[in-house]
């Protein structure tokens, strides 16, 4: 076998596992592997490649399919049902379950909160019962107004379900009076150390000289404080655990700081917040919580959060807490985004360089590559990375089916198509679907054509190339010269796209930053959404005319 026909070999291989599109990068990778001999010229076997793969992803789906099964029988396995995956049964499930989504509104939903939001809505779907939205947005500090209406728009638009929104900060009272019941019953108290010094006899498991003031006492500073008596930074009101504990952080922990900050939504009304442990404590016991899904960096929170549950005797929820999913170099931090669209950095939530729900959907991402991909990753207990490839290749089968082909030509130069007939080209909107119509072309006699600069740099002066469905010619100079209309080689002849010579400029608004211009078929005026660009990758073509946003190959 020689080198070019492994190269074929593995092209149909790629080819048929990615949808009838081979990528060189894969193909080349295996080749450079097994053929170190071929290492000493690797631009020339580049170019051998480059030119196989070309021939190869113009056969069609059929063809491929039919070449890949014969060379490569196990690949017969890819054309089975692909078998269901399913999140596994939740323990102790009674006549309904009752479950949360608790995000802060310091923005709108990004790629990692779509995982809570799909895994909490499928055992609801599973199991029946209710699905709660908590606002949790007891820090003034970190609050986009906004983020009220964004996150249940997000949830909405990613095929969730909530059955009932709850804010925290409508719900300063309840956890008031969940502090006083403590304070009077001697599970916490109001403490004046330094935070400082507060930890450093944490750590020493020593009690603060504040601990063990009588209830009565802490109860009349306890309402000193509401009334405005401290400062910031002056008092806490601490929850009594066990200083003996061996973590640390299980020990005595705050439960209340005071904070002057204006908050977007009850202004200067309330000055003492309560920290997260002992506000999601008291809500999960209100709202009736069954079952809680969360990270495994909450074991901890976890932990503080049942003495409230033991002190007053309530049912402990069931805790699952899952591994975390690393999105290597994503920028997902809300504060940090938002001053840089303030900056002007990005149009806006929505712009599609981030990877909020928004930028992500507005690329094209279907709700359901979000909803498949994370019941499969499941509630596994290891770490792990979010796999882009994957997510792709998910999201590829959810569109393909209905993107029409488009030509698109990058970086496009003009050329005469010297002795050309006239000649009528139908090409159809999609090659396994013929009922979605044509794209119907009026070639006329020495026609120009659009091709692109990286193309015209793949083919030497006097070889023969094939204009994909259209006609096979030669470089002479600068014109291209008709050749014939005949059948070619697929093995010999490289087959490179082309627009007419009406196209329009178009460009792709890449979430890399760094755009592709270039001319288009006129027929994209007839597509809406999703299209795959022919050799480039899926575009999903925005409201205006003369852009997309590239989503991926």
């Amino acid at each position: 076998m020689t080198i070019e026909d492994d190269i074929r070999l593995q092209a149909i291989k790629n080819a048929f596992l990615h949808n009838g599109q081979a990528e060189v990068k894969a193909v080349s990778a295996k080749i450079f592997g097994d053929h170190p001999e071929a290492r000493s010229d690797p631009k020339k076997l580049m170019s051998i490649i480059n030119g196989i793969v070309s021939q190869v992803n113009s056969m069609g789906k059929e063809t491929i399919s039919n070449e890949a099964t014969k060379y490569f029988p196990e690949l017969l396995e890819k054309d089975k049902p692909r078998e269901e995956k399913r999140l596994p049964d939740l323990d102790d499930v009674g006549e309904r379950v009752v479950m949360r989504l608790a995000p802060s509104p310091s923005g709108p939903l990004h790629l990692g909160h779509s995982r809570m939001a799909i895994l909490n809505d499928e055992y609801v779907r599973r199991y029946g019962g209710e699905l709660i939205l908590r606002l949790e947005d007891t820090n003034p500090a970190n609050i986009d107004l906004n983020a009220y209406e964004m996150i249940p728009e997000d949830l909405k638009n990613l095929g969730v379900k909530v059955d009932r929104i709850v804010i925290q900060s409508d719900r300063f009272d309840i956890y008031y009076e969940e502090a006083r019941k403590l304070i009077a019953r001697g599970y916490a108290y109001v403490c004046f150390c330094r935070q400082e010094d507060f930890r450093a006899l944490k750590l020493e498991s020593k009690s603060c000289p504040h601990r063990n003031i009588e209830p009565q006492e802490n109860m009349r500073r306890f309402e000193e404080i509401l009334t405005g008596k401290y400062r910031a930074g002056e008092a806490t009101v601490v929850i009594k655990t066990d200083l003996s504990h061996p973590n640390p952080s299980l020990r005595d922990w705050i439960a209340f700081r005071i904070g002057k900050a204006k908050h977007p939504r009850t202004g200067e009304k309330y000055y003492l917040y309560p920290m997260m442990n002992f506000s999601v404590a008291v809500d999960d016991h209100y709202l009736g919580l069954t079952h809680v899904l969360r990270g495994k960096d909450q074991l901890n929170n976890t932990g503080r959060q049942r003495f409230i549950f033991d002190y007053n005797h309530w049912k402990v929820p069931l805790y699952y807490h899952y591994g975390m999913i690393s999105i290597p170099g994503e920028r997902l931090k809300t504060s940090i985004i938002r001053k840089d669209i303030a900056a002007g950095k990005f149009s806006g939530w929505d712009d599609i360089r981030l990877n909020t729900i928004r930028g992500l959907l507005k690329r094209g991402y279907q709700p359901e590559t979000f909803r498949r991909y994370w019941i499969e990753s499941g509630l596994r207990e290891i770490d792990a990375s979010f796999s882009w490839e994957i997510f792709n290749s998910m999201n590829r089968e959810n569109i393909d089916r209905n993107a029409k082909r488009l030509f698109f030509v990058k970086e496009p130069l003009k050329f005469k198509v010297i002795d050309s007939p006239e000649i009528d080209v139908k090409i159809p909107f999609h090659p396994e679907h013929k009922e979605m119509g044509f794209r119907e072309f009026r070639m006329k006699p020495g026609t120009e054509v659009f091709i692109s600069s990286d193309d015209l740099a793949k083919f030497d002066t006097n070889s023969t190339v094939r204009l994909k469905d259209l006609y096979n010619v030669s470089l002479k100079g600068k014109d291209l010269v008709y050749s014939s209309e005949q059948k070619f080689d697929p093995k010999t002849t490289r087959i490179i796209h082309w627009c007419p010579p009406d196209s329009d400029d178009f460009v792709v608004l890449r979430p890399d930053g760094i755009n592709d211009r270039g001319v288009i078929e006129k027929s994209h005026l007839l597509v809406k959404g999703i299209s795959q660009f022919e050799r480039y990758g899926y575009v999903n073509l925005s409201s205006q005319n003369n852009e997309g946003y590239f989503l991926h190959k």
